[in-house]
């Protein structure tokens, strides 16, 4: 399983965006969790915490898809982890 954790800033087109790169390679997440978190720590506005999870997904293309994210107008930063189960 690979995992994204995603800020970004709290504005209207990044959760479609955002969502848009998984549907586009017909992949829906096992779980997608957000939240709009207030001003805080010097931040003059609010600001979105995206987590995903989505199975069977390659390393390589767990890696594509997250720098495509980094590239979205708003993702502040990406972070990724692969889950392995035994």
């Amino acid at each position: 399983m690979f995992c994204f954790s995603v800020a970004a800033a709290a504005e209207p087109g990044i959760l479609p965006r955002v969502l848009e790169l998984f549907a586009k390679r017909s992949l829906v997440p096992l779980r997608w969790h957000s939240d709009r978190l207030a001003p805080s720590h010097g931040r003059d506005s609010a600001s979105l915490a995206i987590d995903i999870q989505v199975a069977e997904l390659t390393v390589e293309l767990g890696d594509y898809i997250a720098r495509c994210l980094r590239q979205i107008p708003g993702v502040e930063t990406v972070l990724t982890s692969e889950k392995r189960f035994r």
